[in-house]
């Protein structure tokens, strides 16, 4: 009787190869039976109303698409605008800035969220970071980086030696767009105003901004962040002249583990910083 490679296997090779695969970024069961894909070159075209799901399989999705919103400066009249300028520039302390947005209705995404996820960590940390927007699990906890993408970004933070409680997280938005969608650029220009003033109030060392979204937020910047990420920028804000790096958001490397490596020299060039502050 032949035996299989599985069955042959020990419980301990067995649980080394899973631990590989994981650090790896498989995410997903390959079918056992190789398939000659130079062999359907005649073959009929897939049906055009093939599942999305299987569409999704074969086309990676693209991070300009998905992180990327087109630069917001052209719509500086948007209602909201001047009054979060003016509810931002009033606050005097990240505590005054907090109740400012939770007293703002400019900005719809607030009537759908659960509650303000305003920020995590501890101010005043050399180090700050900022993304994009909540997701499920920071709309129903009210902190920033608490799901599946916030328990990557603490591994990402222990192998530079960090932890939540010496570093200092918010996101560009801090209301829950519907369906987790990349806010729109009328979005991000309206929260604009309240996150630069959360990083005045918090005074950071250097900056890491986590995604296009928010890239293109705070630096005014339309390249994608796969053209901008691992970049030293400098970001002026306020009285602050802020040494910042552009990365990808963990979002992104869940649904891309083989760009894990680039967003780590990314943080080893933050570590680097961080050590000459």
């Amino acid at each position: 009787m032949q035996v299989s490679a599985t069955e042959a296997m020990s419980v301990a090779q067995a649980r080394a190869l899973l631990d590989w695969y994981i650090a790896m970024g498989v995410d997903c069961a390959i079918g056992e039976t190789p398939l000659d894909r130079f062999a359907l070159g005649n073959a009929a075209p897939a049906s055009p109303y093939r599942s999305a799901a299987a569409a999704s399989l074969i086309v990676p999705p693209s991070p300009r698409a998905s992180t990327t919103p087109p630069s917001a400066p052209a719509i500086e009249g948007e209602p909201g605008i001047a009054e979060a300028r003016r509810l931002a520039a009033a606050a005097m302390s990240l505590d005054e800035l907090r109740e400012a947005m939770n007293a703002f209705e400019g900005c719809a995404l607030k009537a759908a969220a659960t509650q303000l996820a305003f920020a995590d960590g501890i101010a005043g940390s050399a180090l700050m970071l900022v993304g994009e927007a909540p997701g499920r699990e920071e709309d129903l906890q009210g902190k920033p980086f608490v799901g599946r993408s916030g328990q990557l970004l603490d591994r990402i933070l222990a192998s530079i030696g960090l932890d939540r409680s010496k570093v200092y997280i918010a996101n560009v938005v801090p209301w829950r767009p519907p369906g987790n969608r990349t806010p729109t650029p009328q979005e991000l220009a309206i929260c604009r105003p309240f996150i630069e003033r959360q990083i005045e109030l918090a005074a950071p060392k250097c900056l890491v901004l986590l995604g296009g979204a928010a890239n293109s937020a705070l630096t005014g910047s339309s390249l994608g962040i796969v053209k901008q990420r691992g970049k030293w920028l400098s970001l002026h804000m306020g009285q602050l002249v802020l040494p910042t790096m552009p990365t990808f958001h963990p979002a992104y490397l869940l649904r891309n583990p083989l760009s894990k490596k680039l967003i780590w020299n990314d943080f080893m060039e933050v570590h680097q910083a961080l050590r000459r502050i």
